[in-house]
């Protein structure tokens, strides 16, 4: 009954929409066009106080239609819908002083009815509590914010409208962005995706900035003294060695400036980053400051500038802002810029060979304890963050396929080719043509540069599939092979998940240790055996604290559940754990090092 009645009520609901002249579907659709459009973004001591910052849109319209207006669902490059218009209040609409009436058409749009032709006013205030890269976070003395945030763009007209955002801000506060500055505290762009491609800091922070052959590079650090001039010194040196090899993959540089942009605060647990197109912002708990971790996430965010911001699938091409943006390609935008971080890297002599082979192991291990799975569904279920551990194994498993691949293409074309061609190809053939790629298009320059070898089977089984990579077979064409040693590790069997509040616990093994102990999913995890959950390197030294403890040993888990804090007892356990290196072949051919070299050091055969 219900399957007949439904056709029935929709063509009720669409006939009375038509006839509906505040409804109609050219006004839900389309907003009416705009021109001259500014933007304010107001933050003062008074804001960061209170963490509302105070957004403005100002723009010309030619008559009464409606004016529709949208904030973004969610940022590229940050794969979740964040629904940002959820921190919106005290939305207001004027034209010339006087109050416009307006109300919603869906959670994430604003219709305002101009009164005629004129300027129109729209204001707003946004809850700056979230310490997210992709979000908007304020103390008093200091504002990160994303343009998808605090800037509306008109529905249905298209991204392709230029406009200025000028910062209203305390004297003698510093302003950092990747916009174009055309005045005091006035910046601008040629369009909204660049726009809103371009996060602010605004406050006090720490700033300096060098010249990297012909580009300029600023770091901006807050809170201020988070980072020592000792450690300033040594990220200048890092960054001078690992951007030079990442132009040289594409054969230039497309960006005249750059900003790391960086926070470090002791409730963050860990530490990301998040690339655009001429800068990114990375978060880092206190004690990641000074890892040799920080340098690899500065070199991936960076190859991102090339692979992403500018180099995407073609389902990510245009970005649209209302919806996810799925692809199945994402482990070749995240992956195998993950390959290049370590290539640029070792590249760059901040890692040796053996630091490579250490990363790359690290990785092989890390996929091989997760469930079986396809490059392609991680993909695309990145954006429901499944519950299994795996939402994020297009990462490390991405950057092995980019290894083996490289391996490959280098053996088949007598190593004069490489996974370095096939990146520049598509850089020149898609991205400077005004389009992305699709997955036949990444397939046939693969196997163009690997002199016309086919890759149907690769994709079938471990692209596609989930198949084990084939390491024994493919490394040997490098001079390397896989050695893997078993070893018991105490383990405590949960998986967590970290946001703003602290480490959650995700997922809780059956019949391990802290199944026993009574630890459920949700639980807020404190501490284990005394070692704080948040700290970075809270597995490594539970590791080395209870390596040699007898199987058995009373184990402390502490825990926050329901507003209460909990100590429950856990009895140590061992598990069998496989560990994953790389080694080279010292009976590999010529032909092997060869490849080996190339790899290592970015060259091939001319």
């Amino acid at each position: 009954m219900r399957r007949k009645a439904l056709p029935t009520l929709l063509s009720l609901l669409i006939t009375a929409l038509a006839r509906s002249p505040n409804l109609s579907a050219q006004s839900i659709a389309t907003s009416a066009p705009l021109n001259n459009i500014r933007y304010e973004v107001t933050f003062t001591r008074t804001n960061g106080e209170s963490r509302l910052v105070s957004s403005t849109m100002t723009f010309t319209v030619g008559g009464t239609a409606p004016v529709v207006l949208s904030l973004p669902a969610w940022t590229p490059g940050a794969y979740e819908i964040d629904n940002f218009a959820r921190n919106v209040s005290n939305f207001t609409a004027e034209e010339t002083g006087a109050s416009l009436s307006w109300d919603k058409l869906d959670p994430d749009t604003w219709r305002v009815r101009p009164r005629g032709p004129g300027e129109v006013a729209i204001r707003f205030d946004y809850l700056a509590d979230s310490l997210d890269n992709a979000n908007t976070w304020a103390r008093p003395d200091f504002l990160l914010f994303n343009g998808t945030n605090l800037f509306l763009y008109p529905d249905g007209r298209g991204f392709d409208f230029p406009a200025t955002v000028t910062v209203n801000t305390e004297a003698g506060w510093k302003i950092v962005t990747g916009m174009t500055a055309t005045g005091p505290r006035t910046f601008s762009a040629s369009n909204y995706h660049d726009l809103v491609d371009m996060p602010f800091f605004v406050g006090q922070f720490d700033l300096d900035s060098t010249q990297i052959g012909d580009r300029w590079v600023r770091f901006a650090t807050y809170p201020s003294g988070s980072v020592s001039d000792g450690a300033r010194i040594a990220v200048w040196e890092a960054l001078k060695r690992v951007i030079p090899p990442e132009g040289r993959v594409f054969g230039e540089i497309p960006w005249t400036n750059y900003s790391v942009m960086q926070i470090a605060d002791p409730s963050y647990g860990g530490g990301s980053g998040l690339e655009h197109q001429n800068s990114h912002v990375d978060i880092y708990g206190p004690a990641l400051l000074g890892s040799p971790v920080i340098m690899s996430i500065y070199a991936h965010e960076m190859f991102h500038s090339w692979n992403v911001k500018r180099l995407r699938p073609a389902d990510l091409y245009p970005y649209r802002y209302d919806q996810r943006q799925p692809t199945r390609l994402l482990w070749i935008s995240e992956g195998i810029t993950d390959y290049y971080a370590d290539l640029a890297e070792v590249r760059g002599a901040v890692i040796d060979a053996p630091g490579f082979y250490s990363a790359t192991g690290d990785k092989i291990s890390q996929v091989a304890a997760l469930p079986p799975t396809s490059l392609e569904d991680a993909s695309l279920s990145t954006w429901i963050h499944p519950r299994d551990g795996t939402e994020y194994i297009y990462y490390p498993k991405g950057s092995l396929a980019g290894f083996l691949l490289d391996v490959i293409i280098r053996d088949a074309s007598n190593n004069r080719r490489s996974l370095d061609d096939v990146m520049r190809e598509l850089y020149n053939s898609d991205y400077k043509n005004n389009r992305g790629f699709t997955s036949d298009e990444w397939w046939a320059a693969v196997s163009r540069a690997a002199n016309g070898k086919s890759f149907t089977d690769f994709y079938a089984r471990y692209i596609d599939g989930r198949d084990p990579y084939p390491y024994d077979a493919v490394l040997p064409l490098a001079g390397l092979r896989l050695v893997r040693d078993t070893i018991n590790q105490p383990r405590v069997g949960i998986s967590t998940v970290l946001d703003s509040s602290g480490v959650h616990v995700r997922q809780v093994v059956p019949g391990s240790s802290a199944d026993a102990a009574g630890v459920k999913p949700g639980d807020l995890l404190l501490a284990v055996g005394g070692i704080g959950a948040g700290d970075p390197t809270w597995s490594e030294q539970f590791r080395a604290k209870y390596a040699r403890a007898p199987q058995g040993s009373p184990l402390p888990v502490l825990v926050r559940r329901e507003g209460r804090e909990l100590t429950l007892t856990a009895s140590l356990n061992f598990v069998p754990r496989v560990e994953s290196r790389l080694a080279e072949d010292p009976r590999a051919s010529a032909k092997a090092r060869r490849v080996r070299e190339g790899i290592l050091r970015g060259t091939t055969a001319q």
